[in-house]
């Protein structure tokens, strides 16, 4: 990694950890208007590392439903529709 992607995940990490800590799910965002009045370069790294963080963490959930639902006889959940065809 680069030095602006590195300092970007190390930035999201410390992020993510005060966001679960004062419970504000919408946190980054006032770090990121932070980071963008000196580098829209490392606020683009950050937010990238931000959003592949929260995407794992949602992923990781889901994971977890699901094999706990295949363990107990539940309904496994459902994933978000694929509107990857296009359409409406």
């Amino acid at each position: 990694m680069s030095i602006v992607e590195d300092l970007g995940d190390e930035l999201a990490i410390s992020t993510l950890e005060a966001m679960n800590y004062i419970d504000d799910d919408r946190f980054y965002e006032k770090v990121g208007r932070v980071i963008e009045l000196s580098s829209p370069t490392l606020l683009e790294a950050f937010l990238t590392a931000v959003r592949v963080r929260l995407a794992e963490r949602r992923a990781q959930a889901f994971i977890e439903k699901a094999l706990a639902a295949a363990k107990t006889g539940g309904d496994a959940p459902e994933a978000p529709a694929d509107y990857s065809a296009g359409g409406h």
